[in-house]
């Protein structure tokens, strides 16, 4: 064998995990990335899954991806040994697969490897472990991608005929839109109730510097009048005084969803952001695996960490190891949960965003390993002279040891120390005042909150919460409003049709069951075509049956007092691309039509031309998302888009998209006022609402705009925490 036979090829997803590999291999070694996925379904749904020979995947290279197959090839050629060390889960294993089949990799040759962080010894130890492709793992994957696929064709193809084209649904989607739709209803549905709360301001004789408050809840306005006139002039004193000891565990370590949960509260980043900086967190060696549902550490882990802590707080800050039980169903326990490589590195990152979620993932795990927090909670209960005044209560908490709050100060809370009184003893009233308040709605649901609701029902598996959650905002079914996820008008029509018509489809325990199904196929005690078979058919004979149902093409009539702006007649709710307008209830006979808001809209306006592309069609000026466009009025058939080529060049900013790397951002005017959007348009999408500055966003690595006075430039990207950077401080 030649000396270039002798070098042993090494396979990874990303370039930069590739590279933090190859500083710890020797020479004998070439470290090369896929770049994600090589293979996949064609976009296509046409002979995408060969149903009747049992659910057969038939996969293509990803568009793009022939450069890296070639060379991927020919590196394997040269190769005595070819390890493929993929990500550790079933996505990783698909990966694998699929690189293996791609280039016609030979089992002799192909070794797979695992490691759960990527640092020396954990390389070097897994080469010396390899074993073949996990089949179960594998089919366990692509049962996941076939069912997603089935259940997303047929739904959203239904969705097309009955309600508008370019809509989908989605297996988890739906499920999760559901859960923000139903939350919606329960808040419009919800009517307040008054209640008055009566705060007393009170000290003691002894002590005149500690004036603490304590409260009562009336239910009527009368009655809290009475309480506080009658307060006013009676004699107050201490009736009752309870304490007792209270201690504050420390928090398991994180897992996927846990993590995501803890960064969208405590930093603002969405989930797909926080993913993004755990991926190159873990890329560059610093964090182990980031997608787990393990809270378990290894041993000599967990003696570091301990050790660290005894070390820089004290020795009665740690003693014992803290072992976690993972309480997420099927969890994978050979994973460790999210912790950093090397407990001593407390601060590391490459971007501002990364250092932070670093940070936060040292704090969580020192923490994890140190004592309990001690503290003691008080509650003093008032008595009067004055039967008319009820008791009052006064509760309050302080922190007598801070154990693992020592690492983690952010998670103390606010402490409230009352003083120290004794059983009857008098006390003097500063101040009683009585307020009147409502009992309000639900919140809705932040990310954080989204996610623990979809983790707590088995929706889904939290590696792919971050994905689903930017696929409805994406969409635009929901939309986030103060850190809040809020569905829109389209978003709502879409999740009652489904309710409505598949209901079983999207239920919470028709999902969770998929999810234990896919873990079962995993386990290897569930076969693949025996559970997408007992799946399809049912559901398809369902989709078939829904067939029958009349498009939907009225969602109830508008307010009687909004008339259409062409007829003076009466108007109803229609589905448009931007969501609901209201149409005259007598087209086609009139086209009139206004937005949500009653605005008059402009409908198509004919120019004269012909179609270039489909010849019969007519090109005619429309509203879309990114303002005014001419475009042919055979759409959705044909879809040629006219390119203002005068206008894009006399506006044009010069800077280059980051979306698609071939157009650049321009000025534009739509619907809604002025905004930027990409030259390669329709093909690119990409728009912001200011002027762009040329600059990425440290963070996510999306373009910078200019902003506001108080912020005077801004990431463009709303899901990004620098997008309003006072906010996010504050």
């Amino acid at each position: 064998m030649s000396k270039q036979l002798e070098k042993k090829l090494l396979i990874v997803e990303s370039p930069a995990k590739a590279k933090t590999i190859g500083k710890y291999l020797s020479s004998k070694y070439r470290v090369l990335a896929s770049v994600g996925h090589i293979r996949d379904l064609p976009k296509s749904n046409k002979n995408a899954v060969d149903i009747e020979a049992g659910f057969v995947p038939h996969y293509e290279i990803v568009k793009g991806k022939e450069s890296i197959v070639d060379e991927l090839t020919r590196a394997a050629k040269n190769a005595s040994n070819i390890f493929l060390a993929t990500d550790p889960d079933r996505e990783g294993e698909a990966i694998a697969w699929h690189i293996a089949e791609a280039i016609g990799l030979i089992n002799s040759k192909r070794k797979r490897v695992v490691f759960h962080e990527i640092t020396k010894e954990a390389v070097e130890k897994a080469l010396t472990e390899p074993r073949e492709i996990d089949k179960n793992l594998l089919r366990a994957q692509e049962a996941r991608r076939v069912l997603d696929r089935l259940f997303g064709y047929d739904l959203s193809g239904l969705i097309w005929q009955k309600l508008r084209y370019g809509l989908s649904a989605g297996r988890v989607q739906s499920p999760a839109l559901r859960i923000l739709v139903e939350r919606e209803k329960e808040i419009r549905a919800f009517i307040p109730e008054k209640y008055w709360v009566i705060t007393a301001w009170l000290k003691t004789e002894k002590d005149q510097e500690i004036v603490f408050t304590a409260t009562v809840e009336p239910r009527t306005e009368l009655e809290a009048k009475t309480i506080a006139e009658a307060g006013r002039t009676a004699k107050w004193r201490v009736g009752n005084v309870t304490a007792r000891a209270l201690a504050r565990h420390p928090r398991p370590p994180f897992t996927t969803s846990t993590l995501q949960q803890a960064a969208s509260s405590r930093l603002g980043f969405s989930p797909a952001i926080t993913m993004r900086h755990a991926q190159r967190l873990y890329e560059a060696g610093l964090i182990t695996y980031m997608r787990t549902d393990s809270t378990t550490m290894n041993a000599g882990a967990v003696r570091d960490i301990i050790a660290l802590a005894r070390t820089e707080y004290g020795e009665s800050y740690a003693d014992k190891p803290r072992l976690y039980r993972t309480k997420t169903k099927n969890a994978q326990e050979a994973h460790e949960a999210i912790r950093p490589t090397k407990i001593g590195t407390n601060h590391a990152g490459g971007s501002e965003g990364e250092k932070r979620l670093y940070d936060l993932i040292w704090r969580r795990t020192v923490a994890c390993q140190m004592a309990e927090a001690k503290g003691a909670q008080t509650t003093i209960t008032t008595v009067t002279d004055d039967p008319a005044v009820p008791t009052f209560t006064a509760s309050g908490y302080h922190l007598t040891f801070d154990g693992w709050l020592r690492a983690d100060p952010a998670a103390r809370g606010e402490e409230r120390e009352l003083p120290k009184v004794n059983d009857n003893e008098p006390l003097e009233l500063e101040n009683i005042a009585s307020e009147g308040k409502e009992t309000t709605p639900p919140n809705r649901y932040s990310e954080a909150g989204l996610v623990k609701e979809l983790e707590k029902r088995g929706i889904g598996r939290p590696s792919t919460y971050a994905s689903t959650i930017k696929t409805i905002v994406d969409r635009n079914y929901v939309e986030k409003i103060n850190r809040s996820l809020q569905p829109t008008a389209t978003g709502e029509v879409v999740s009652d049709f489904l309710d409505q018509n598949f209901h079983d489809y999207i239920s919470d325990s028709f999902t969770a069951k998929m999810e234990d199904e896919l873990d079962e196929i995993a386990n290897g005690r569930l076969e693949y075509t025996k559970s997408l078979k007992s799946f399809y058919g049912p559901f398809h004979q369902v989709v078939l049956s829904k067939k029958k149902i009349p498009k939907i093409s009225n969602l109830g009539d508008g307010p009687m007092e909004i008339k259409c702006p062409t007829c003076d007649g009466g108007m109803v709710w229609k589905l448009g691309r931007n969501g609901k307008f209201l149409s005259c209830a007598q087209f086609p006979d009139c086209t009139g039509s206004r937005s949500a808001e009653g605005e008059a809209m402009l409908g198509p306006k004919e120019t004269g031309e012909k179609c270039p592309d489909c010849k019969d069609g007519k090109l005619v000026e429309r509203d879309g998302r990114f303002g005014r466009f001419v475009a042919c009025s055979n759409y959705p058939k044909c879809k040629f888009v006219k390119q203002d080529k005068t206008a894009t060049a006399a506006a044009d900013t010069g800077v280059k998209c980051p979306v698609c790397n071939k157009g650049t951002m321009a000025e534009r005017r739509g619907r809604y006022g002025l905004f930027y959007g990409c030259t390669n348009y329709p093909t690119c999408k990409n728009a912001i609402k200011a002027k762009p500055t040329g600059n990425l966003c440290p963070q996510c690595g999306a373009l910078m705009m200019e902003g506001t006075k108080t912020i005077p430039v801004r990431c463009s990207d709303k899901a990004c925490s620098n997008h309003q950077p006072l906010k996010t401080k504050s």
